[in-house]
């Protein structure tokens, strides 16, 4: 077989065991690999809650790892998410999935809950559990450090040990499996870290078809000036956003309450590079290398994080910001989710937490000391306990990120039919009514708006199992990574089959979530958006949300979608009718 090893191990940590097996072929081919296998191998086990033992924490890599396909080291964590209770995948870069790989798996299948802390360690055809009683407690770093003579390292830090329901699963290199809450899964388990190793080679069915596909993507990567033009993300990394969505007022400024901030210049993309005297960075083998390291080498925070805990929280400091993220990064917190609770928690109570408070209400959040045993329930939880839910800015209690709404309409229906929460990742629309790619639209229409943002679900979910990078898809398409698959795999794929593929992913989790009582009511904005202006200025008007057309096109999406007008599925049962 070629791109695959059709092996995933499978761990029982109450058992203490270790096992490879098969993976069918079939369901290789018509999942891919990353979120789609993920998705496919929870089908026995979406009804568990999201910290009881049996319930699996997934790790899955795509066909394309472990070749040199552009920006496809990467892999999809799966399970099911504390902080929403919705299915749940995450994607991160690093050497980490490239040593999986090469450790001949596509996936690890890790379920039980171990009485005593442990790591697991996987090198070659070999994996044991080891105790990791010593390293328990320990922030990232240090756990990094102490276990990368094992490999690549992927840890939780204290947030994840104390069940912060969005403590991140850390890759050793620095980035993140982040949202939703995943490090929490991997705590209540009892698996501090995993360490990976190995020396495979992933083969490749026609090596000449392929090096003519990856020259076509690398000339389409040189072409797009939001790859690597004078401000493009490869120059500044997504910062580079800072400055455009000021410029087009919908950057979520003091917990939505306004979406412009005057001071956001001090931690734009220009202003990183010059006060922190940010490099090039990147996972492992991209040539895009979006990442930001300063110049002692620690992780510059992306557009997300300057955001919320810059505008969101009302503080222009670039370098309370940057500890901030190198902060969430040592506990083990996501970003987005952090800054949130804290600037809903800081309208709450009337008052925003400034520069010199986040640090300490962050290390308390990641050990539930003091007001940090709120706050670590994130924003939904606080303000319903706070008697002011509406104080949530949440989709499914995942926090928003840093796209107002109410400035690009194909955003805020993103936002509520992403199937894990209040997501920019799954449509991403904001390529083509911020950015311009591949065609414009009008961002404060609803109009056509539905069938787009459908088939950006298709396209992502098809290319978070590949598993690639979102950032390639603003040069290259479907059809040149379908030429790279074919060519690896031997296996023909186009990008009507990659989407179709895409929907089948889509529906899977839309239908585990049903299943579990999510629904029509679920799929809605906060009130804020239907009753608050944003910022106008600069010729730009920015209304509330048009509650009426938004539920219009929202029940027009069900249609396409083959939905009820629940958003769920009358009754049909999906599950039996794929692979």
């Amino acid at each position: 077989m070629f791109g695959w090893t059709g092996k995933l191990l499978h761990v029982d940590l109450t058992r203490g065991t270790c096992e490879r097996r098969e993976i069918p072929t079939e369901i290789l081919h018509a999942y891919l690999g990353g979120r789609g296998l993920g998705v496919r191998l929870m089908r026995d086990y979406f009804r568990l809650g999201p910290f009881e033992p049996d319930l699996p924490l997934i790790f899955a890599v795509g066909p394309l790892c472990g070749t040199n396909s552009p920006t496809a080291a990467r892999l999809a964590c799966v399970s099911r998410s504390p902080l929403t209770g919705t299915i749940y995948d995450c994607s991160a870069g690093g050497r980490f999935a490239w040593r999986l790989k090469a450790a001949g798996l596509d996936a690890l299948f890790i379920t039980g809950k171990s009485p005593q802390p442990v790591f697991l360690c996987v090198e070659g055809e070999r994996a044991e559990l080891h105790p990791a009683q010593s390293l328990w407690g320990k922030g990232v770093k240090e756990t990094v450090a102490a276990l990368k003579v094992h490999g690549s390292v992927t840890a939780i830090g204290p947030a994840g040990e104390n069940g912060v329901l969005f403590a991140n699963i850390m890759m050793g290199e620095g980035n993140s499996i982040g949202r939703g809450g995943l490090g929490a899964v991997m705590g209540a388990k009892g698996l501090k870290a995993i360490t990976v190793q190995g020396d495979g080679v992933t083969g490749v069915a026609d090596q000449e078809r392929f090096d003519a596909a990856r020259a076509d993507v690398m000339r389409l990567f040189r072409a797009s000036p939001v790859i690597f033009g004078e401000l493009g993300i490869a120059e500044y990394g997504t910062p580079a956003l800072v400055d455009l969505m000021a410029q087009r007022r919908m950057a979520p400024t003091e917990n939505f309450r306004s979406t412009f901030f005057a001071e956001s210049g001090n931690y734009s993309g220009p202003a990183i590079r010059e006060e922190c005297g940010a490099r090039k960075e990147g996972c492992y083998g991209c040539p895009i290398q979006c990442k930001k390291a300063s110049a002692a080498g620690e992780p510059l925070p992306e557009y997300e994080t300057v955001n919320h805990f810059g505008a969101l929280n009302g503080i222009s400091d670039l370098h309370a910001i940057v500890k901030a993220n190198s902060l969430c990064n040592e506990l083990g917190l996501d970003t987005i989710s952090a800054a949130a609770t804290l600037s809903a928690f800081g309208e709450a109570r009337g008052r925003f937490p400034d520069a010199a408070e986040v640090a300490g209400l962050l290390a308390d959040i990641a050990y539930r000391h003091g007001q940090g045993e709120l706050l670590s329930l994130g924003s939904r939880r606080v303000a319903e306990i706070l008697g002011k839910p509406e104080l949530s800015m949440s989709v499914k209690s995942l926090e928003l990120p840093a796209y107002d709404p109410r400035g690009a309409y194909g955003m805020a229906l993103a936002y509520v039919t992403s199937n894990r929460g209040g997501c920019h990742l799954r449509a991403y629309p904001i390529s083509h009514e911020i950015l311009r790619k591949p065609v414009p639209t009008d961002r404060f229409s609803f109009s056509g708006k539905a069938r787009i943002i459908k088939i950006a679900e298709d396209v992502n979910a098809a290319v978070d199992s590949l598993v690639a990078c979102k950032f390639a898809f603003f040069g290259a398409t479907l059809e040149e990574y379908g030429e790279l698959l074919s060519a690896v795999t031997g296996v023909e794929y186009g990008p009507e089959s990659l989407k179709a593929i895409g929907e089948r992913i889509y529906l899977t989790e839309r239908f585990y979530n049903c299943a579990n009582g999510f629904g029509r009511a679920n799929d809605m904005l906060p009130q804020r958006f239907f009753e608050e202006a944003g910022s106008a200025g600069e010729g730009i008007d920015v209304p509330p949300i048009d509650r009426a057309r938004f539920e219009e096109e929202l029940q027009k999406y069900y249609r396409i979608r083959g939905l009820d007008e629940r958003g769920c599925f009358g009754g049909r049962d999906l599950l039996a009718e794929l692979p």
